[in-house]
Parts: structure tokens; C-alpha cells; sequence
């Protein structure tokens, strides 16, 4: 497995009502890329505030989607909020580089699949169970939202008993989405 080192300030995009936004029981409960349902629990971050702003994006389209209104007519206290939070230094498994994408059995294109689309989440599910197993902390990945900058960065980071993620702050939408723009 080929690994990266990772640490420093990340963010996450979460629902105000959630009670613990850094627990990742959730995505362990319905899966999501990295994480097959009902696997291991994985906390979703974004290293950037671009790739945050583009994941809100995407989880408000995908919400709201058939829905009479749109993002700008939720009440602000039903927008995502924006938590920080430190991760400590350690090597994560590398889907950033296209070197790394590679030898960890993803195109070097990743998060596209070489034709134009996106690698399936059941590819990646397989290959974040091989690094669940493996010990390894977490997923350093390319973002596959739509809009992220070109460098926009996540990191899957693997709930594990014993590293636990504490929040920095959190902040409203309007103080680090700004306006809605779709």
C-alpha cells in the first residue's frame, strides 16, 4: 500500500442538528465511498474550504432535489455549519497522487475512471476495507464533488477507538459558505 503524510486543520461539513458532527457511525450505518453499509466508521473531511464549499453544494442539491425551494430559502439554522478540527501526523493511504492512485489499484485519474465517469463506491469501498485492515488511519484522496478545485483535497479519516477528533469551532454557513451561488 502506498501511504502519504497527512495532519493539520481539516473541515467538515455537517448538519447543525447532528450531535457529535466528528462521529463517523453514521456513514458506517449507510456506507458511503470509502465505506461499505454497516463496515467501519469513517469520518468525511475536506482539507480546504474550497472542497467544503463544493461538498455542501452537493449534499444541499442532492437533499433538496424535487424539493419547491431551494438552498437560499432554508432558514440559515438549517444550513450545513463548517467544524474544524486538528488531525494528528500520520501516513494515510495515498489517492492523491496519481502514483499513489495507482498502487493502490485506481486509475491515476482517480476520482474519474479514465472514460469520464466516477470510479464506482463500490470500488473504493473495497479498497478502504483493505486499508481499515491494514491499521492504517484513514483515505488522503482527490475530491470527487462536483465543482472542487482541481487540488481539492479529503481525507477519509477512520474512526478508530483510539485517536478521537475534537472540534476547533464551528461556524455558521454564512460565515464560511457566503452567499448561495447555484
Amino acid at each position: 500500500m502506498e501511504v502519504i503524510g497527512r495532519s493539520g486543520e481539516y473541515y467538515r461539513v455537517a448538519d447543525p442538528a447532528w450531535e457529535d458532527p466528528l462521529d463517523g457511525r453514521y456513514s458506517m450505518r449507510v456506507g458511503r465511498r470509502w465505506n461499505a453499509p454497516g463496515s467501519f466508521p469513517v469520518t468525511y473531511l475536506n482539507a480546504d474550504l474550497g472542497t467544503a464549499r463544493a461538498n455542501a453544494r452537493y449534499l444541499l442539491t442532492q437533499a433538496l432535489a424535487g424539493q419547491p425551494f431551494s438552498a437560499a430559502d432554508l432558514d440559515p439554522s438549517e444550513r450545513p455549519v463548517l467544524v474544524t478540527t486538528d488531525i494528528p501526523e500520520d501516513h494515510h493511504l495515498d489517492v492523491v497522487t496519481p502514483a499513489g492512485a495507482v498502487a493502490n489499484g485506481l486509475p491515476e485519474t482517480y476520482p474519474d475512471d479514465g472514460t469520464g465517469a466516477a470510479v464506482a463506491w463500490s470500488v473504493c469501498q473495497v479498497i478502504g476495507q483493505q486499508a481499515w485492515d491494514a491499521g492504517l488511519p484513514g483515505i488522503a484522496c482527490r475530491s470527487a464533488a462536483p465543482g472542487a478545485p482541481a487540488e481539492g483535497e479529503e481525507l477519509a479519516f477512520f474512526d478508530r477507538p483510539e485517536v478521537s477528533l475534537q472540534a476547533k469551532a464551528t461556524r455558521a454557513f454564512e460565515d464560511w459558505y457566503g452567499p448561495v451561488d447555484w
